[in-house]
């Protein structure tokens, strides 16, 4: 176990969610995944990290539609004494003056080279707490305001006491991605003070906390920065904890999680270069930065391509740059990979739904969480049009898949639409949406769909992962220019840009709808069925240009680089204001 003697390297990475393993369901969508990715490359570089997030005995939720399209949400429970190792001993955070016990279960993701990383999942659920705290590290994203600032004080502050109580003291940078978990800087400013002795924190406790944080911001979007009302968090937290924020020039009507975060950490950074720079006009005042997020390439490879690559370029796995050479693999292999990987979606599409999909016709997949600034219906804008394009330049087929979160009326709205245009085109155009999407079924749907579509609303699309599992598979995408998608696009080459680029919000869905409908029309569906060598090349090219670029080891590379190194520290140190 890592110790205070090299946790001096050590990186502890807190996120509310994290994609650990199909079969156990503490995520919910993007977020979750980009955290599980990350540190199953840290396990593949045996870069040292711990990671912190809840226990979320309940899950998200289990997704079940009508034949309308209405959501219905059941309980995702699983039990984290079949499959987790306890870490021994309890630590204590207080809420609304009780002292509320937890305890943690540990999940280690072995790396290529059998380097262990510990996750760490904080669980309230223990006998001497009341009923009403047993219940707070059950749902990812459940309840209310009250209910989300309570986990958020059992992720930050709860999360610091575990490592501490494992011996883990003098820590290398606590990594906060997003805001969930910025209580952790009031406790590592609790810390300092009861270190010096003193009650009144001044300059040099807080820059004594800053030297040691980092923060992602992953959402351009306002609303979706947690607030909380200033009477709440002095209700939860308790006058001392309160007054402490204040003295750190936090009291007000609203605590922004966001804000608390960037006031107490040295480098801040978006998730695309775009992100960044939207990131940075939100909060002007903070040095913002940006590192593109990446995806774990053996964990979305599919089996058949991960078979051609361990063939053609076996380096692949060890570094995943030396995709770059699938320049050399010949467009028939690639081809027959993607077969391989089609009749596998289109087998599990059949077994959940009933519906047969012709393997011979072009496929097209949007998987997102259903957000309305996603603009899942895009695509349906012009039926008429859409059926036109179908008959005059070549038939298609379309696969569904996102949940809604319970709370979210629009993106049940969007899921509805989505189920309404699917029959009204069922005679011209054959739409299927999956209930349940998860790692299972992301997998299968990015390798085994011919296009990837994404339609995000500018700039509402911090960085979006989806698509680089797509190239990993050699599926081109068709997007809107925002988020990753700005880097990666090479048009015509590794795939499409719908709209142009610098467009930075508004009511586009026109102009965005009328260039989806141009492309698919002139290029993508010609190309497809009357140039088939044509199209494999671009599928090689997103496999040799997008897929050897955006994973997770380039990304924590970067993160070394640029905010975990000493050299790093420095740097960001003379960038503070």
């Amino acid at each position: 176990m890592t110790t205070d003697k090299d946790a001096g390297k050590l990186v502890a990475y807190f996120c509310m969610e994290i994609a650990l393993d199909p079969s156990i369901p503490t995520y919910g969508g993007g977020l979750g995944i980009l955290a599980g990715d990350m540190l199953r490359s840290a396990a593949d570089l045996e870069m040292p990290m711990v990671g912190i997030s809840l226990v979320h005995r309940k899950g998200y939720f289990q997704q079940r539609l009508d034949t309308a399209g209405n959501q219905v949400e059941y309980p995702d429970a699983w039990d984290p004494e079949a499959v987790l190792g306890p870490v021994e001993g309890t630590v204590q955070v207080r809420i609304e003056g009780r002292a509320v016990e937890i305890r943690a279960w540990r999940y280690n993701i072995h790396g290529m080279s059998g380097y262990c990383l510990p996750v760490y999942l904080l669980d309230s659920d223990l006998p001497s707490n009341s009923p009403q705290d047993r219940s707070l590290t059950d749902c990812l994203y459940g309840g209310d305001q009250h209910y989300r600032i309570c986990q958020e004080v059992i992720l930050g502050i709860g999360g610091l006491n575990i490592l501490r109580s494992i011996g883990l003291h003098k820590l290398n940078s606590y990594h906060m991605n997003e805001g969930h978990a910025a209580f952790l800087t009031m406790a590592l400013l609790e810390e300092q003070l009861r270190q010096r002795k003193y009650t009144v924190p001044v300059e040099a406790d807080f820059e004594s906390v800053r030297r040691r944080c980092v923060f992602t911001t992953h959402t351009p979007v306002e609303a979706g920065h947690d607030r909380f009302p200033w009477e709440l968090v002095r209700q939860v937290l308790g006058e001392d904890q309160a007054e402490l924020l204040t003295q750190a020039g936090f009291g007000s009507q609203v605590l922004n999680m966001t804000t608390l975060a960037l006031h107490f950490s040295r480098y801040v950074n978006g998730v695309a270069m775009r992100h960044g720079v939207v990131s940075q006009d939100m909060f002007p005042n903070i040095p913002i930065h940006a590192i593109t997020n990446g995806v774990h390439a053996p964990t979305w490879t599919s089996p058949a391509f991960q078979g051609l690559f361990d063939l053609a370029i076996p380096e692949w796995r060890r570094d995943n740059a030396y995709m770059r050479y699938a320049l050399g693999i010949p467009l028939g292999e690639i081809t027959k990979a993607h077969r391989d990987a089609k009749a596998a979606l289109l087998k599990e599409v059949e077994r959940r739904t009933g519906v047969a999909l012709d393997p011979k016709l072009f496929t097209i997949g949007f998987a997102r969480r259903a957000a309305t600034y996603k603009r899942a219906d895009l695509l349906f804008s012009d039926k008429e049009r859409l059926k036109a394009i179908a008959k005059s330049a070549g038939p298609f087929q379309v696969i569904y898949a996102g949940k809604a979160h319970p709370r979210d009326a629009g993106g049940k709205a969007l899921i509805q639409r989505v189920f309404a245009a699917a029959e009204e085109l069922k005679q011209d155009i054959r739409v299927v949406f999956l209930e349940n999407y998860g790692m299972t079924l992301g997998k299968l749907i990015t390798s085994g769909v011919d296009l990837w579509l994404n339609t995000p609303q500018r700039p509402q699309e911090a960085s979006g992962t989806s698509g680089m599992k797509a190239a990993l598979n050699g599926v081109p995408s068709l997007s809107v220019l925002d988020g990753w998608w700005i880097e990666g696009c090479v048009e015509g080459v590794t795939g499409w840009a719908i709209g142009a680029d610098g467009q930075t919000g508004g009511d586009d869905t026109a102009s965005d709808s009328a260039s989806l409908y141009d492309k698919l029309e002139r290029e993508i569906l010609p190309m497809f069925y009357q140039r088939p060598e044509a199209y494999a090349e671009i599928m090689r090219f997103a496999i040799a240009l997008n897929a050897s670029f955006f994973h997770t080891n380039r990304m924590l590379n970067q993160y070394r680089a640029n905010a975990y190194s000493p050299k790093a520290l420095i740097k960001q140190a003379k960038e503070m204001p």
